[in-house]
């Protein structure tokens, strides 16, 4: 079950991740709120971001058993913490941003995503 919170909380942000590549004006989500609608040259930094974000799903999936494993069990519990490890320092990094938006949004998102992948891992 904690997998599936985790799966949903991160589902999240790539929904905002593709909102954003599509030109929407929710670039204060991220990166500090530099950037109202992000440079182009920028959304496509932000496609690999969302690859890798959809990957990471998948491995919380996977870990929490709901899909069969791509990798052996303790490979995708690495990989698991590694994400974990990840949010834990993206959600500090959310809460001391000068936006708003990524504080009160994006910071609750990673810090539900981190516990959820470090409880999956461990």
């Amino acid at each position: 079950m904690i997998a599936i919170i985790g799966a949903s909380a991160f589902s999240i942000v790539i929904i905002l991740s593709v909102l954003i590549i599509c030109g929407l004006p929710l670039g204060e989500l991220t990166m500090g709120g530099q950037y109202k609608v992000f440079p182009k040259k920028l959304r496509a930094v932000l496609v690999t971001q969302l690859i890798l974000q959809i990957f990471f799903v998948i491995i919380i999936l996977q870990m929490g058993g709901f899909i069969p494993l791509w990798f052996s069990r303790n490979v995708t519990k690495i990989i698991c913490i590694v994400m974990a490890v990840y949010l834990s320092i993206n959600t500090v990094m959310n809460f001391i941003s000068k936006s708003k938006k990524e504080k009160y949004i994006m910071t609750p998102l990673s810090l539900i995503s981190a516990v959820c992948f470090w409880i999956t891992a461990l």
